[in-house]
């Protein structure tokens, strides 16, 4: 399966994803394969890291691993969308029970992808995230009051 090539121009914003992941080698290897198809990444080690960096970056879509100590990936996300109700979240874990399915989709996941992660499935997945959330093109950058 190839996903559909979302339009990340030199010449405008790219995409910003967020990937959250307490393993470190998990969370690069997704980072690097996201930067290597033109999306600008963000990672965070934890669920509490990840909505400090929603807070005060730009992110288009998050990726979040399931477990991870301290707070689930769907515990984070609740905090995430208190901050921003419609932020597109995917979630991987290696543990895609139904009943985690389902109570994935219940916090309005957009997909979940299981672990080890398949790259094509990555981006055909974030590849269909982007274009229902934001039809394809990367929202402008919001602007920030001047400080005089």
């Amino acid at each position: 399966m190839v996903a559909p090539a979302i339009p990340n121009h030199a010449s405008g914003p790219a995409f910003s994803v967020l990937v959250t992941d307490d393993d470190q080698g998990s969370r690069e290897a997704l980072a690097e394969l996201l930067v290597e198809h033109g999306f600008r990444t963000v990672t965070a080690g934890s669920g509490e890291e990840a909505i400090e960096i929603v807070q005060v970056e730009v992110v288009h879509v998050v990726f979040f691993d399931m477990h991870m100590p301290r707070m689930t990936g769907l515990e984070a996300l609740q905090q995430v969308r208190l901050l921003n109700a419609l932020l597109p979240a995917i979630l991987v874990t290696a543990d895609a029970t139904r009943d985690l399915i389902r109570q994935a989709f219940q916090a309005q996941v957009f997909s979940v992808i299981p672990k080890p992660v398949n790259k094509s499935i990555v981006l055909h997945t974030l590849t269909r995230a982007l274009r229902q959330s934001y039809g394809g093109e990367p929202p402008a950058e919001p602007t920030r009051p001047e400080t005089p």
